[in-house]
């Protein structure tokens, strides 16, 4: 296939210095899925004291639960607004004691400056927010209000770092449409929050890498067929990446004490895909990577990921001896956001879960996949319910690697409110183990964490 190289096109400005406002293809003024139903923004930020609480919430559970997303202004173009580029919102709830002491949502910046909209988290006492593509992160304190830029992690970052659960570090894959345009920086973030080491890796375009993963003696990227569209940024588009057909779909292994010109490179079908769930090394060497992936993305819906195809789980085996990718099909119902027990990232592992996708686009319930038998479970919200990514939380003393808590937000469409709901991970027959009613709704979002106050403590 051909690779197409685009830094001699030599456009390094933002769109708004380059005044360009019209939309793209998409969906017209009147049809744009992503600004309606709770899709669509909420218009005040909130606080709310002492919520009601249907069940019990586990006593172990001490933090705070905190999820990221868009939240346009109400008066933004339908023809021209893209999902990923609405200003950053954060909703947080506190839980101590048995009890949900506080839900709180704000704006993570402002809408002309800087607005991370993508992922919360917590490392080295910090509370971060977080987006791809050039914008640096925002430090937050413990109550979610914007405190200042974070200079601590080397500028323009990501929407997903990945946690070494043995070292504690930060690993980071990032890209710059606007800046880098021929490579990505490859950045490791020590336990303390600090840079520790930068590489550039060299591409032949500019991809969209919204992810990476970790094994024990690689980092996995991800070189997939959705660039930098030229014509997208000179016809004004409010995200400036499309689906390119000519451009090769491979997976990289890049060692871990190696260079970027020790990557292995191996192609795949063409694809593309946001989220792994994980990826380890089997007893034969080869790389094994289970992910959520996509057939097309942003060819003829423009304004989002839901309208090319449909996302369903699949298992990559990649052989770094001959440079082979076997795809196989874990499940091929339509599914998006996976997640697994955060202390075996980049290890061998029995049990992911992920938030299943309706033909409209919403999410009506939870998947729970044994990885190693094929067997899956599923939670239904219910009817007029629609959930979110799920967050894995360990039991304190579990012994088995399912024991622990699935927690997300739920809109219900019959009171137009959201919940916080705890579900008993091991055992998803079971009734939601805590509902945390919230005097407003939480529109879909993108990604969140459980935040302990043992890692981020109060004050």
């Amino acid at each position: 296939m051909i690779r197409r190289n685009f830094l001699q096109a030599g456009l390094g400005l933002p769109l708004a210095s380059l005044g360009l406002t019209a939309g793209l293809g998409g969906c017209s003024d009147s049809g744009n899925m992503y600004l309606d139903g709770n899709y669509g923004p909420v218009s005040v930020e909130s606080t709310a004291m002492d919520l009601e609480v249907t069940g019990k919430i586990p006593d172990e559970l001490v933090g705070r639960f905190l999820r990221n997303g868009p939240n346009p202004p109400a008066d933004v173009s339908r023809g021209a607004y893209h999902w990923f580029t609405g200003r950053g919102m954060v909703h947080g709830l506190r839980i101590i004691n048995g009890k949900a002491e506080w839900y709180r949502n704000r704006y993570v910046g402002s809408d002309a400056g800087i607005s991370p909209n993508t992922s919360v988290f917590g490392h080295a006492g910090r509370t971060i927010a977080i987006v791809e593509s050039g914008g640096p992160p925002v430090n937050l304190s413990y109550d979610i209000a914007p405190i200042g830029v974070n200079t601590s992690l080397g500028g323009g970052f990501s929407a997903h770092p990945n946690l070494d659960p043995d070292t504690g570090k930060l690993h980071v894959m990032c890209y710059d449409w606007a800046k880098l345009r021929d490579h990505v920086r490859y950045v490791v973030i020590d336990e303390t929050g600090e840079l520790e080491s930068e590489m550039e890796i060299p591409l032949p375009g500019m991809p969209m890498i919204h992810n990476m993963s970790l094994t024990e003696n690689y980092v996995v990227i991800y070189d997939l067929p959705v660039t930098l569209s030229f014509l997208a940024l000179g016809t004004g588009s409010d995200f400036p990446f499309r689906w390119d057909n000519d451009y090769e779909a491979r997976v990289g292994l890049l060692p871990r004490q190696g260079q970027a010109s020790d990557i292995i490179w191996s192609s795949l079908t063409q694809n593309y895909s946001y989220h792994p769930m994980n990826a380890f090394e089997d007893a034969s060497g080869n790389v094994v990577v289970d992910i959520v992936r996509y057939d097309k993305m942003f060819d003829t819906d423009t304004q989002g990921p839901f309208g090319d195809s449909r996302p369903r789980l699949e298992r990559w085996t990649v052989n770094p001896g001959t440079r082979k990718v076997s795809e196989q099909v874990v499940d091929e119902r339509a599914q998006e956001f996976p997640r697994c027990h955060p202390d075996l990232n980049s290890k061998g592992y029995k049990f992911g879960y992920t938030v299943a996708v309706s033909e409209t686009g919403s999410f009506p319930g939870i998947y729970k996949h044994n990885m190693n038998t094929g067997t899956a479970w599923q939670f239904d919200f219910g009817p007029g319910r629609s959930g979110a990514e799920p967050v894995f939380v360990p039991r304190e003393g579990a012994s088995e690697e399912d024991d622990g808590y699935l927690m997300t937000y739920v809109y219900d469409a019959n009171k137009d409110k959201s919940d916080l709901i705890i579900l008993d991970a091991m055992d998803l027959s079971r009734p939601a183990l805590a509902q945390i009613h919230l005097p407003t709704r939480v529109p879909y979002g993108f990604h969140g964490n459980w935040i302990s106050d043992a890692m981020v403590p109060v004050g």
